[in-house]
């Protein structure tokens, strides 16, 4: 047995490789920034950008051009209170966006679903005492999806971690007659190092304490598989594990469990690591990539959130 002959040349290893990059299955991250009036690169996040409304939209109709077929979009918004009471206005910076890219694009639009970017403390959920409310907040999730379908997203993305998330969201959303949103849940959401840059980026580091208490502790599988099976239970078309490359063993484990569509969010620092290291002639940065996302295919996921996605597909362009 010589199994050196199915690596022989670069197209016998491509014939017979089992996994692969599909660059119709990368979703790109954008946000939209009300308190700005050009677009702004983000610390620690090289050709990432905060965009103002009109640039944004400008520049998802770039992206569609390119090839990208999905956006997962982020907001900042001018108020913030401890409600949170932008997020679900329907006159936002987010449904504003949605409208308008839809009124341009046919891009499909993933709406991230939190109050960390809208609430002046910065946590995911409402205040009671020093700790954060887990069941009042769900009624907040309810409204907040409700505004984003009727602004005409194909799908919310809830990221909060609160127990019951999806289900309330669920009811939320067909009692207002919006039963073919999606939702696509993150199900898996550990509590990383990895999302600094990202914290920059919208502006949501917590002012007090942290999300251990309703992120996931990054030491348990067992626990992620039980977050997994509730949200498909309640009612999540599609689960995400996040991150994606300090994860791929949740990925894997996920994938073996369930047959609903698996995405993997390849975060801030994933990527800044990456480009860092690049920059500094430790790594070349086009095999990086390409290796790294081809382990989150591998290890399982039908679809992957980088900020790579504009970058691969640039490249595939030239």
């Amino acid at each position: 047995m010589r199994l050196r002959r199915l690596r022989k040349s670069p197209n016998i290893r491509e014939i017979f490789a089992d996994s692969k990059i599909r660059k119709d299955k990368l979703v790109m991250p954008m946000f939209v920034d009300e308190n700005i009036t050009k677009r702004e690169e983000i610390r620690n996040m090289p050709d990432i950008y905060r965009f103002p409304q009109e640039q944004l939209v400008e520049k998802a109709k770039e992206y569609e051009e390119l090839g990208v077929k999905s956006i997962l979009l982020f907001g900042v918004p001018k108020h913030k209170d401890a409600m949170g009471s932008a997020s679900y206005d329907n006159h936002g910076i987010v449904q504003r966006t949605i409208r308008e890219i839809k009124e341009e694009t046919d891009l499909a639009i993933f709406s991230d679903l939190c109050l960390c970017e809208y609430t002046d403390h910065g946590h995911c959920g409402l205040i009671k005492g020093a700790k954060i409310d887990n069941d009042s907040t769900l009624d907040v999730y309810a409204k907040i999806a409700t505004s984003y379908a009727e602004a005409g997203a194909d799908g919310v993305a809830p990221s909060g971690m609160m127990d019951g998330q999806v289900r309330r969201i669920r009811k939320g959303l067909d009692d207002a007659g919006f039963e073919e949103t999606l939702i696509l849940a993150y199900s898996a959401k550990f509590a990383s190092a990895m999302y600094s840059p990202f914290r920059d980026a919208v502006h949501s580091t917590p002012s007090f304490g942290d999300r251990r208490t309703y992120q996931m502790n990054y030491l348990s599988t067992r626990e992620a598989i039980r977050e997994v099976e509730l949200d498909v239970e309640e009612g999540a078309d599609v689960v995400m594990v996040k991150p994606a490359l300090f994860y791929l063993d949740i990925i894997k484990e996920v994938r073996n469990r369930f047959l609903l569509p698996i995405a993997a969010y390849n975060v801030s620092a994933e990527y800044s690591i990456i480009r860092s290291a690049a920059k500094n002639g430790i790594i070349d940065l086009d095999s990086v990539i390409d290796e790294s996302l081809s382990s989150i295919f591998r290890a399982g996921a039908d679809i992957v959130i980088s900020y790579f996605t504009e970058y691969l597909l640039k490249a595939e362009k030239n």
